[in-house]
Formats: C-alpha cells, sequence, structure tokens
C-alpha cells in the first residue's frame, strides 16, 4: 500500500444501530512526545465524558518516546491507543483515525497542536445553530516550541454563522490549520480523506468540503497551532518537493471551482502560493544555502506568480546573499537571474 493514496481513502459509514458518542477527537502523533502531555491536558480539560467524546491517540510508530506509556500515566484509561504496526506515512495514519473514530464530528488535533478552554463547547453550538454544516472551525493563534503566541490568524468574520463565498475565499488561500478545524464524519465518509501530497493536502480537502458544504465559523480564538523545526511541515519545506506538491494542490483546487471563477482564483491562489516559498528562501537564507538551491528556487517562485510584490522581494533575496557572503559574489558570476527578475531589476515593472 502506497504511503501517499493517489485518490481519496474510502472512509466507510459506521454502524447506525451501534451507539456512538457526538465527539472523536483524533490524535496523529509522530515523534512529538515534547508536545504530546501539553496537547492532551489542553483536550482533558474540557473532557465532556466518554458517553459524549471519544479521545484516542493513533501513533504512527513513534521511535522518540514510549508514546503508550505517556497516554496510560497522564490518561489513565480515559484515552485509546492505538499503534501502527510500522511507520505507514502522515496521510495513511489519518485515514486510521477516521477508521477509528466513532463520533458524529472528528476533530484531527495534532499531537503538538492544543486547544483552549471552550473549543468543544464552541464547535458543537455551532453545528446545533447551523446543522446544515459539514465543518466548523474558530480562529487560532500561532504558537512556537515554547509554546509562545508569535500571532494571531486574521478572523475570516466579525461574527459567528456560515461563512459567505468561502469556496472562492479558501481556494485563493490556504486560511485553515488542522487545530481549529472540526468536520462530520459523514462529510469524510461521502468525500473520502486525504490523498495525493503531505503538503498542503490539508488545503485541498479544506476546499472539497467548501465545495458540498457549507461551513460554519467563530472568530473567537479557541486553538493553537505550533510551528517548530520537527513538525511535518517544516521539515517538508527543506526540500524542493514542496513546489510540486503545490503545483498538484493548486490542479486540484482548480477542478472544484465554478468554470468561470478558475482563472482569477487560481491567480489568487498561485500567487499566495509564491508567497509561501518566499517565506523558506527567507528563512533558508540564515543557513547560507549554496547559491543554486536559492537560484533554483527563484525560478520556481517566478513560474508561480510574477506579480510585482514577488519580483520585488526575489530582487531584495538577491541583495542579500551578496550582502551576507561574498562569496556568494563568486557562485553569482556568469548565472543569469530569471528573466522576469531582470526586467524588475532593471525597470521596476
Amino acid at each position: 500500500m502506497e504511503r501517499i493514496p493517489i485518490s481519496p481513502p474510502v472512509i466507510s459509514p459506521l454502524d447506525s444501530v451501534q451507539y456512538r458518542p457526538v465527539w472523536s477527537v483524533m490524535i496523529p502523533v509522530y515523534n512529538c512526545s515534547d508536545y504530546l502531555v501539553e496537547n492532551l491536558e489542553s483536550v482533558l480539560r474540557q473532557d465532556l465524558g466518554e458517553e459524549l467524546m471519544q479521545i484516542e491517540v493513533v501513533d504512527d510508530a513513534s521511535t522518540d518516546a514510549d508514546i503508550e506509556n505517556i497516554v496510560s500515566d497522564l490518561g489513565k484509561g480515559r484515552i485509546g491507543y492505538f499503534r501502527q504496526a510500522a511507520n505507514v506515512g502522515s496521510l495513511r495514519n489519518f485515514e486510521t483515525c477516521f477508521k477509528r473514530s466513532k463520533g458524529k464530528f472528528i476533530h484531527l488535533l495534532h499531537g503538538d497542536d492544543l486547544v483552549k478552554p471552550g473549543f468543544y463547547d464552541k464547535i458543537t453550538a455551532l453545528f446545533k445553530d447551523y446543522p446544515e454544516a459539514g465543518a466548523a472551525f474558530s480562529n487560532y493563534d500561532f504558537i512556537n516550541e515554547f509554546g509562545v503566541k508569535t500571532h494571531t490568524n486574521q478572523p475570516e468574520a466579525d461574527q459567528e454563522g456560515i461563512l459567505s463565498n468561502w469556496l472562492t475565499k479558501i481556494a485563493g488561500k490556504q486560511r485553515i490549520q488542522y487545530a481549529a478545524m472540526v468536520v462530520k464524519r459523514e462529510v469524510y465518509e461521502t468525500l473520502g480523506g486525504f490523498y495525493g501530497t503531505s503538503y498542503g493536502e490539508d488545503w485541498e480537502m479544506w476546499v472539497r468540503i467548501a465545495k458540498s458544504y457549507p461551513v460554519a465559523y467563530s472568530p473567537k480564538v479557541l486553538a493553537q497551532y505550533r510551528t517548530h523545526p520537527q513538525s511535518i511541515s517544516w521539515n517538508h519545506s527543506s526540500f524542493s518537493q514542496i513546489h510540486s506538491d503545490l503545483i498538484f494542490v493548486l490542479d486540484k483546487i482548480r477542478i472544484h471551482l465554478p468554470e468561470q471563477d478558475r482563472k482569477k482564483v487560481l491567480k489568487k491562489s498561485k500567487f499566495n502560493s509564491a508567497k509561501s516559498l518566499l517565506g523558506i528562501v527567507y528563512r533558508n537564507l540564515e543557513n547560507r544555502p549554496p547559491f543554486p538551491f536559492i537560484q533554483a528556487y527563484m525560478g520556481k517562485i517566478v513560474s508561480m506568480s510574477i506579480h510585482p510584490f514577488i519580483l520585488a522581494h526575489l530582487v531584495n533575496i538577491y541583495y542579500k546573499m551578496i550582502k551576507a557572503d561574498a562569496s556568494y559574489k563568486l557562485q553569482c558570476m556568469g548565472r543569469k537571474l530569471p528573466e522576469k527578475i531582470k526586467t524588475y531589476f532593471y525597470y521596476g515593472q
């Protein structure tokens, strides 16, 4: 079985006769033991009880600690535990989470992220007030490896409710992190699971959901998404594979859009994806990467967007490279900048 499914994995419905809790808080983990206790405590503090809430850790064969022991010591029987026989990769682990879930609402809470007090009560209320919604999410903070808030995501609306024109908005930019999103199990049963790539797979899923279902939202900040050097997204972004992954995701997003909106929204999504790649380049500049690395990323960024904002930053990166290390001057000699960058460099357009 391939680690990255080539099509959405089938999530079969449960027997409608059997008892079902309202919630399934499914916690996929892989080598994030430094954050797991804090993660589990954030859930247990607002535990709704076994009748209403399933809580289970799904361990993708972690090697950094005895995850089962951590779960047992902290949960004292309240938290379920399942370990993969071998490492299957993030997408297959998410698929396992879905298949093991029993609740009507699935919260896929990564082992390094957190929920703030009131999260489950608020999302429950959203589904009650807007029963037509297939998914619901709250606003969220970004935190670093030390748990310090770095910034808060810009709210999608001033008041809670069903988001308007949501398909176009989410297709133009990735706006949601797993920690804040809850999806009805029946939605995954209808649409299938994550597939195609382990970077940007969530963006494609949120677009897929927005195409078929209304999405409810609360501007209250009730979740925390952690960025740290050991995370899947951080490690993945160190490789040029991210560019091809984004191209894959953008192509899938395009087909979910109405024909008349595709060109405009795709242009916006490419611009926002190019901005993400810029962030990776800026972060890598601190490590003095080889010139060919930067040059390759410049070309990939330009292939996605030639917006003046993007080109101006690429020129800035070029100057930073030379200023940071004199050896770059020798590496840059005789190498060609992408034509669009040269145009902006010489003519400011």
